[in-house]
């Protein structure tokens, strides 16, 4: 098609474009993040307009992926639709790990994808490539909006999708990619308008402790516990409490605090296996359980029913692929959990306490900082918000994080595919998001994985954000796992450490210092815990060096002791 042949009404590439963030910011966009690009040039002069009037907030990355996680963690912070846009070819490929997270954490994420007009399509131009569907099922909906044409049905539509507005859909990702003729920049007489008052949009606080009525006496008494996996949310632990039920929670379930919570609740749930005096009869669950093989093999067992409370649809799972019984009021939830007996309470409970005293006496029997140690501190200091990194960090305060007698901070983690990808800009985006001050947790392969994700731009605004980075110089995950085992045995030499411990010796000072970012080193839980304590304001990290050698043998010491602990109270019950 040339130029003579273009349908005369057609719109101009920047009008289109200010229809569709128009659309976009009318259907519930208020964070929009930017990657410089020339195809999405007009997207990002009519977006300048907006934020010059005030209607949105713009933030810039010049890394994709990080884009992509930012606008990821704003969505997280702010349970509304946030926005990335990127231009053509390969910037689009980079937004594919903060889609999958999205799809799987029912995150609506909306990417704004600009692309080449359709005669300019598999001609060889530069950056051109088949954008369409790059995501597969990985989105809601996807739309091709040709060059020159109306957005709005296509924008409505897929807001629509990403927000959950689709029966039987979760929330989720979605792709709107546009396309646009030259010329790319505005009309000559085209100017911003003058800066206005800007709005200031705050996410939702809380968590907040839910209060339901206690039990009805006419329920049978039931060994049940009630399992909290992520994102079950507070509703978890008031079900727990008003049945006299034990609550097993993972961190970022925001549902580990209350008087029925088990802090080691991995390594107790030996003591109630199928040969103890009290086994387990059934579980309800709430939320998506990611963390331990002890709680998964417990939900694999064929001789404990088991219930999974669903009032909406989710993302993490495909219909039928599951055991679990799936709920949808809490009505039918309390008539299968039943109620606990003050007996089978009090085994827990103490249980628990014994547990915790023993995981808090063997890390307390050495000044130098460990990882379960520091996700203690971490878990005990946090306030406002907290994100936990994949791989040891969120597992470490899974094992030593004591329960509060209520929420500390909202927790957030990216558990839908639990990768380490773009752990630092979910953070910032949170942050930003949350209008709040933000902790994250995470080890320095995570660190490393995402070091673009500390680069501000001049002018881009700076979130109150703690890094706390446990440095042990690799990746200490796998020497807890299989691998620890095979590498003990020496039959494979060095392999283990070079292909599975990935050992760096990266000055993380120097990284901080390009970045610009404030630094200081810890190596006991004395200064960690000082270092927390401290106020701060805009970002630093905190460098917790350790080592990672002796792992395996302090989680062997931390289980033994606790095995010990638990069966010394349960056997003078």
């Amino acid at each position: 098609m040339s130029a003579g042949e273009l349908n005369a009404e057609e719109l101009s590439a920047l009008d289109s474009a200010r229809i569709a963030v128009a659309a976009l910011l009318l259907e519930g966009v208020r964070y929009v993040v930017v990657a410089p690009g020339s195809r999405s040039a007009p997207m990002a002069y009519a977006l300048a307009e907006a934020d010059a009037a005030g209607r949105v907030e713009l933030l810039v990355r010049i890394d994709e992926r990080d884009a992509g996680f930012t606008a990821l963690g704003l969505a997280l912070a702010t349970g509304a639709p946030a926005a990335v846009l990127t231009t053509s070819g390969t910037a689009v490929g980079n937004l594919l790990p903060a889609v999958m997270e999205a799809n799987h954490a029912a995150v609506p994420l909306v990417v704004v994808s600009a692309d080449r007009p359709e005669e300019l399509r598999g001609t060889g131009a530069n950056q051109t490539t088949v954008q369409l569907d790059l995501f597969g099922e990985h989105v809601r909906f996807a739309a091709d909006v040709p060059a020159g044409s109306d957005p709005r049905r296509a924008v409505e539509t897929a807001l629509s999708a990403a927000t959950g507005a689709f029966e039987d859909t979760p929330p989720g990702p979605v792709q709107l990619n546009l396309a646009f003729r030259d010329p790319l920049v505005p009309a000559p007489g085209d100017q911003l308008p003058p800066e206005s008052g800007r709005r200031v949009y705050r996410a939702p606080r809380g968590p907040l402790a839910l209060d339901f009525p206690p039990a009805s006496p006419g329920l049978p008494e039931r060994r049940t516990v009630v399992l909290a996996g992520h994102d079950a949310g507070p509703v978890a632990e008031a079900f727990a409490r008003a049945h006299g039920l034990p609550l097993l929670a993972e961190p970022s379930s925001n549902a580990r605090f209350g008087p029925n919570a088990v802090g080691p609740y991995r390594i107790v749930l030996d003591a109630f296996g199928p040969e103890s005096a009290q086994p387990i009869e059934r579980v309800v669950l709430f939320g998506r359980p990611t963390l331990s093989r002890p709680v998964s093999a417990l939900l694999a067992r064929a001789d404990i029913p088991s219930a999974l409370y669903q009032p909406v649809p989710v993302a993490w799972y495909e219909p039928g692929r599951r055991t679990e019984l799936p709920l949808d009021n809490l009505g039918d939830l309390a008539d299968f959990a039943g109620r606990g007996s003050a007996a089978w309470l009090d085994a827990w409970l103490l249980a628990g306490a014994a547990a915790q005293h023993a995981v808090d006496q063997v890390l307390s029997g050495s000044a130098a900082a460990t990882g379960p140690a520091v996700g203690a501190l971490v878990w005990e200091h946090s306030r406002g918000q907290l994100v936990l990194g994949s791989s040891n960090g969120i597992r470490d305060v899974d094992l030593a994080g004591a329960p509060a007698p209520e929420p500390g901070a909202v927790v957030f983690a990216n558990r839908g595919l639990s990768g380490i990808d773009g752990t630092l800009a979910t953070a910032t985006g949170i942050a930003l998001g949350g209008r709040q001050e933000t902790t994250v947790l995470l080890g320095d392969v995570t660190f490393l994985h995402d070091a673009g994700g500390l680069l501000l731009g001049a002018g881009e605004e700076e979130p109150a954000l703690r890094i706390v980075v446990l440095n042990d110089a690799g990746g200490a995950i796998f020497g807890l796992l299989e691998h620890g085992a095979v590498e003990a045995a020496g039959r494979y030499g060095t392999a283990v450490e070079r292909l599975f411990g990935t050992p760096h010796g990266v000055d993380l000072a120097a990284l901080a210092a390009a970045y610009g970012v404030a630094h200081r080193a810890v190596s006991t839980t004395a200064e960690l815990a000082a270092a927390l304590a401290e106020p701060w304001q805009g970002r630093s990290i905190i460098e917790v060096r350790t080592e990672r050698h002796g792992l395996r043998e302090l989680h062997q010491r931390v289980r033994a002791a606790v095995g010990a602990a638990v069966a010394g109270v349960l056997a003078a019950e």
